[in-house]
């Protein structure tokens, strides 16, 4: 029986998700990437966009948990995935408007290639990931929903991104690693 559970432990830490560096451009036109993070423990990334009226739901929210973590050299990067031939307010001067507009406080780059959100495998905005550096490699820890209630933020009952922080900073085992993230689809170019 314990070799039955060493089995499924080592299986669960081979399918462990490893992610990239990449380098995209935020509002500024400034290009970002974890290496610019020397310090970091890991990252918060939130896959978002202009145009989904759930993702707009979080801004205030994703400000809050910035100032909250980045103390603790866990940083929020947004990324927006939407395909801008498609979706023509999905670019970095109205990216540049809605960041000023809710006053931003994280970086907001544009994935123009959707390569980094392919990379990660995500569908939805928002859609919300816990990455985590461990002997220079960076590990998906948490994947899914910010929490359960886009949009009535007081009534939310599991703060699911958040948990998860907690959790992995005091190095206890996250109780759910992955969650259904509910929004916007990202459609990928073919």
């Amino acid at each position: 029986m314990k070799f039955f559970y060493f089995f499924i432990f080592c299986a669960s830490i081979l399918q462990a998700q490893q992610i990239k560096d990449f380098s995209l451009p935020d509002v500024d036109r400034k290009n970002v990437s974890f290496s610019d993070y020397k310090k970091a423990k890991g990252f918060i990334i939130v896959f978002s966009c202009n145009h989904c009226p759930f993702a707009q739901f979080y801004h205030e929210r994703l400000n809050r948990l910035n100032n909250k973590y980045k103390k603790q050299d866990l940083h929020l990067i947004v990324i927006n995935p939407m395909d801008t031939l498609m979706y023509e307010n999905e670019n970095l001067s109205e990216m540049k408007n809605l960041s000023l507009k809710n006053n931003f406080n994280f970086p907001y780059l544009l994935d123009a290639s959707q390569q980094v959100a392919k990379n990660f495998n995500a569908l939805r905005t928002p859609q919300a990931f816990l990455i985590w550096k461990e002997k220079d490699k960076y590990i998906v820890k948490y994947s899914g929903a910010i929490d359960d209630n886009g949009a009535e933020p007081e009534k939310v009952q599991n703060n699911y991104l958040e948990d998860a922080i907690i959790s992995q900073l005091k190095g206890k085992t996250i109780k759910n690693q992955k969650t259904l993230s509910v929004g916007c689809k990202i459609i990928y170019r073919k």
